[in-house]
């Protein structure tokens, strides 16, 4: 099975295609692929506690969920904050998944 890095920059209050994005995730997932999505910019805001259930979803697929922790610094949110199961990672864990051999990213 392919392995994918999904990165999600907009969120949900940009319109539906974040929890479009999140829904391909959660397809991925459920087939057997190795899922990372990757919440960054304004995206972060999709893995809010009070966010809605999208990416509740994708972790009950088996997907991971990360937030970026400079976008979260940047619109001073605390990782405390975030959904049970979302991880804030720096940027060198996001460079080290993509440069896996495999690994498919896709943006949106």
């Amino acid at each position: 099975m392919a392995e994918y890095l999904l990165v999600e920059s907009q969120g949900s209050y940009a319109g539906p295609g974040a929890e479009a994005f999140l829904g391909d995730a959660v397809r991925l997932a459920r087939a057997g692929h190795g899922v990372a999505v990757l919440l960054i910019e304004n995206g972060v805001t999709e893995g809010l506690a009070a966010a809605g259930p999208a990416v509740g979803r994708v972790l009950a697929a088996g997907g991971e969920v990360w937030a970026d922790a400079f976008s979260l610094d940047q619109r001073a949110l605390s990782a405390q904050r975030l959904a049970p199961g979302v991880r804030a990672v720096e940027m060198d864990e996001v460079a080290e998944r993509l440069l896996r051999p495999g690994v498919r990213g896709v943006w949106h």
